[in-house]
């Protein structure tokens, strides 16, 4: 991946700098959160310093603690389930659904207990989870949804943005990100009392009325403001972005589409997805000999995420065996907006003949 910076991003950090606002405070931090809300048309945004800890002060601000449990697909990128772990509360995996590699929904109701507080979703790879069932559960049970986005900016779900949906939405603006501030993240809400307490918890729990007061204990969250202005330049180019997005998804649909023993990614018809990354599933026992070979072109790939309940540190014993496969056969193939068409040919014209030599 490769981040798309232009002379307004640069032209917004110099401002930042010119004006000696560089750390948490300046014009363009109020202007990035009021511009992403306004994108999303949600009431509010409360920026961070990067996404995992956005996502922590969305967990952190609705309560949760030692006791509570979150239900999370097991397939996902790790900071998901660690923020839920940085409050005390425990992750409960599900398995994933696997048209949309999201989690399954139909799982969602087996795995409540009298302590699940929240269903946390994570639009995986730019394609948005299928949230009616899941806020139908949530709204059965009084759970919290929290929307984990940070790969999915602009993707949406029946027509309304990712993000805006549950209770409170989560994205990361790191360096890969659709929009970057090369490290940055953003908390976003329709609830006035969760947006208060998060920019309470985020500035070190400094109380809003008394100069270094500190009435609850918090965390130094903030983001910086050279950060929010190349945020509000990315912000002001994210439909160019997302177009040229899937102008890319589309050639790979042109080149790789039909191969045997190479499966796309999907979009369902209730969805628009990002396609954050290009992905594709083939036989696990290729995978690896894949990117191999991929790589000795001079083409760099990444695998899928390894499910959560496989690392050492979440370990449980059991068996997703959907989330399992994905993460044993999926494979992430460049994906930057300005790739052009004879390079992603040639791409797949290299996996076509390492997937039609090593079949079967």
């Amino acid at each position: 991946y490769r981040p798309s910076i232009g002379d307004r991003e640069k032209k917004y950090v110099n401002e930042a700098m010119e004006s000696g606002w560089v750390s948490s405070k300046g014009a363009f931090l109020d202007r990035f959160e009021k511009e992403f809300a306004a994108y999303l048309g949600v009431a509010h945004g409360v920026s961070a310093a990067n996404g995992t800890v956005a996502l922590h002060l969305a967990f952190a601000a609705l309560g949760l603690g030692p006791g509570d449990e979150v239900i999370v697909p097991t397939l996902t990128y790790i900071a998901s389930v660690n923020a839920i772990t940085y409050t005390g509360a425990t992750p409960v995996f599900v398995d994933s659904d696997p048209t949309c590699w999201n989690l399954d929904p139909d799982l969602i109701e087996r795995a409540v207990t009298p302590h699940t507080r929240a269903i946390e979703v994570v639009h995986l790879y730019g394609h948005p989870t299928d949230m009616d069932p899941v806020m139908e559960i949530a709204g059965r049970h009084h759970l919290y949804v929290v929307e984990d986005a940070a790969e999915s900016h602009g993707a949406t779900y029946k027509g309304r943005l990712v993000g805006a949906i549950g209770t409170v939405g989560s994205f990361s603006f790191f360096g890969n990100k659709i929009i970057t501030t090369g490290e940055g993240g953003m908390l976003v809400t329709n609830d006035d009392e969760l947006a208060a307490h998060s920019r309470h918890l985020r500035g070190q729990g400094v109380s809003p009325t008394r100069t270094y007061w500190h009435d609850i204990l918090g965390f130094n969250y903030r983001m910086t403001n050279i950060a929010a202005a190349m945020g509000c330049a990315q912000l002001e180019r994210i439909d160019e972005t997302l177009a040229a997005k899937r102008t890319v998804a589309s050639w790979y649909e042109r080149y790789l589409g039909g191969i045997d023993g190479v499966t796309l990614q999907s979009e369902a018809s209730w969805a628009r997805c990002v396609f954050w990354m290009n992905s594709i599933l083939v036989a696990p026992e290729l995978r690896d000999p894949l990117m191999a070979h991929l790589a000795g072109e001079g083409i760099e790939t990444r695998p899928f995420f390894h499910p959560a309940h496989m690392m050492p540190v979440y370990r449980t014993g059991e068996s997703f065996p959907v989330a399992e496969r994905l993460g044993a056969s999926g494979v992430n193939l460049p994906s930057y907006a300005s790739l052009e068409e004879a390079q992603i040919a040639d791409i797949c014209a290299s996996i076509r003949r390492f997937v039609q030599t090593h079949r079967g």
